[in-house]
């Protein structure tokens, strides 16, 4: 691709360039655009640009000002090392630098002319339309940490499961790359920039408290005891990777990164706990956005960013308690067939999960023992591959624990593709705090769904597509395709010998179907955290240790979980249009392959590339 110079915003604002709130920054003064109001950020005419350098060029515009996802995608090579040294900013001035870079690449993918591009282009204008448009309607909220084309939006800028202190450990211990001299250097800058990063966020922690937002106590106080275990862990867990690195001078890097965090980033953390234990004192046990101010406001438009539709809560909340009826319906017979008849399915399934059979050993001996039920399982759907696939992949990938420090405020597992480059692995991470949240009727659903063919398969097709491609993600499609593998696996002939199996798969949907009614009940409905609780444990039979943690990520990342099920109902529904449009025509690895070679893209973006197979398939 050729190298386009265009203009970027100054990598240092005036402190009093943006003391207004983010409301107001983004709708200007007087009307006037924010672009407008950063006068540097504005692009220059561009040059005559194919649609693959326009969307090569707005990836790297977006990179430059989050630079560690270049690293996480390996693109931080070349011409573009320096990336990898380089930090995002956190503070309100950084945040005000990617809306507005964000609002003129908008601008210029929206004027550019979309005559004669392929379908794979078209798509991926669209992409970058939609995900752009989003993230600046959160941007003009007056708080909360936006996803730019990704999953995690929250009101709280820091808390149980969002923020640097969580982030940068896991980044610096398994994506940072120690391979040679220079990374030496540049994982050394990244730290001497942690501080500010931690700062940046201070600062929006405590202009969020100002307007009156203060997360709830029970989330604050699992943020103030992983903030206390990341302190007094910290020197070890920046050293670590160094040390583990056979490369010549880790050793005095890594004193060198003692110093800088014994000097600067504890203290820094230090300040972002102290905010944590002010805002403790003020706070509430109230669960959903509602409790907020300008909470309905937000949660509509994190609904919004999350399904990529424009479905209300009342009608979300009451396709999670139908399709919950119906899954609930399939797994009945089941039960009784395997001796489970009296109860409600809840009550059922609950009594199952306390059998001895389908436990794993406590401590170590079972970690093991999940480590290897997953390895035999992924051997086996790897295999499958090719009865659903006409393109195949091979991913690069490992299985992981989510480090111990993370997982008070972790779900059970997440799973994600490795860089474009392949340097960097897919990972597949578990919560093993303890072996009790697992089961082996269960757990075989959870490898299909973060691995094969889910997230770490479907993130192979997303990495041969254009870069901006592999930066955008929308979790309606993420997340509804991984449902989808689940689905696969089992049309696969998953569990056709192990029935128990299959109520592990089947409840684990109608687990998704009950998160679009517990979100909605938590934050539109008014439900308080243990009535959410409740309700997966009775009406679902999930394991109590597993819905507490969920249920508490539901309340600092609203309307995330309603993205699974939305999507995978979705998928479904045009899996069932594109059957009817062709008749004896429709080709099931076809219709799996239209999907996922368009790659990662909202709901309505979707339904166009179907509309493109089955005009195809049609002649």
């Amino acid at each position: 691709m050729t190298r386009i110079n265009w203009p970027l915003p100054p990598k240092r604002m005036d402190q009093n360039s943006f003391s207004l709130t983010r409301r107001d920054a983004l709708k200007g003064i007087g009307g006037a655009s924010l672009i407008a109001m950063l006068p540097a950020c504005r692009m220059s005419p561009a040059p005559e640009l194919s649609p693959d350098e326009m969307l090569d060029q707005v990836a790297y515009n977006l990179l430059e000002i989050q630079p560690e996802r270049a690293t996480g995608l390996g693109v931080d090579v070349g011409e573009y090392a320096a990336l990898r040294a380089q930090s995002s900013d956190n503070s309100p001035d950084g945040q005000a630098k990617l809306a507005a870079r964000l609002e003129a690449d908008l601008e210029s993918v929206r004027a550019y002319p979309r005559d004669g591009m392929t379908a794979d282009q078209l798509t991926g204008f669209d992409v970058v339309e939609s995900a752009y448009a989003n993230a600046l309607k959160g941007f003009a909220l007056p708080y909360g940490d936006i996803a730019v084309g990704s999953w995690r939006n929250a009101p709280y800028v820091v808390i149980q499961n969002v923020g640097a202190y969580i982030d940068m450990p896991r980044f610096m211990e398994s994506t940072q790359p120690v391979r040679e001299p220079s990374d030496l250097e540049a994982y050394t800058a990244r730290m001497e920039a942690f501080p500010a990063q931690l700062d940046g966020e201070l600062v929006r922690m405590q202009d969020a408290r100002a307007k009156g937002l203060v997360p709830p106590d029970f989330l604050l106080d699992k943020a103030i005891t992983q903030m206390e275990q990341s302190i007094a862990n910290a020197e070890a867990t920046y050293r670590f990777p160094l040390e583990r690195a056979e490369v010549d001078g880790s050793g005095a890097a890594a004193d060198q990164v003692s110093t800088i965090v014994r000097d600067s980033v504890i203290p820094a953390l230090e300040r972002q706990l102290a905010e944590l234990q002010s805002m403790r004192e003020n706070a509430k046990s109230d669960a959903g956005m509602w409790a907020q101010p300008d909470g309905d406001e937000w949660y509509a438009w994190s609904l919004t960013a999350s399904t990529t539709t424009d479905m209300s809560p009342d009608a979300i909340h009451e396709q999670g308690l139908a399709e919950l009826d119906e899954l609930h319906g399939r797994m009945d017979p089941i039960l009784k067939e395997i001796g489970y008849s009296e109860g409600t399915v809840g009550e059922r399934m609950q009594a199952l999960s306390e059998d001895p059979r389908y436990k794993f050993a406590p401590g170590d001996p079972g970690r093991q023992e999940i480590f290897d039920f997953i390895e035999e399982r992924l051997a086996w759907i790897k295999a499958q591959m090719p009865r659903a696939f006409n393109t195949l992949v091979d991913p690069n990938f490992e299985v992981r624990r989510i480090p111990v420090a993370e997982e008070l405020g972790a779900p059970g597992a997440y799973g994600g593709s490795g860089s474009k480059d392949g340097s960097i692995p897919g990972r597949f991470w578990i919560n093993l705090r303890t072996t009790d949240l697992h089961r082996k009727y269960d757990l075989a659903d959870l490898a299909y769904h973060e691995a094969i063919p889910g997230h770490v398969w479907e993130g192979e097709y997303s990495n041969r597509l254009p870069l901006i491609r592999s930066i955008l993600a929308f979790g309606a499609f993420s997340e509804g395709w991984a449902l989808y593998g689940e689905q696969l696996a089992d049309e696969l002939g998953a569990y056709d010998d192990f029935k128990v199996g299959r109520l592990g798969y089947l409840q684990s949907l109608a687990f998704r179907a009950c998160r679009l009614v517990v979100d909605t009940g938590l934050h539109h409905k008014r439900w308080t955290r243990e009535e959410a609780r409740r309700f997966f444990v009775e009406r679902n039979g999930s394991k109590e240790q597993e819905v507490a943690s969920e249920v508490d990520r539901y309340c600092s990342w609203p309307g995330q979980a309603c993205s699974y099920k939305i999507g995978h109902s979705e998928i479904l529904r045009q899996r069932e249009r594109a059957r009817q449009a062709l008749g004896d025509g429709y080709d099931f690895k076809a219709f799996n392959d239209a999907v996922i070679l368009g790659g990662n893209a909202p709901l309505d973006v979707l339904a166009k590339n179907v509309d493109r197979y089955i005009a195809g398939a049609q002649g």
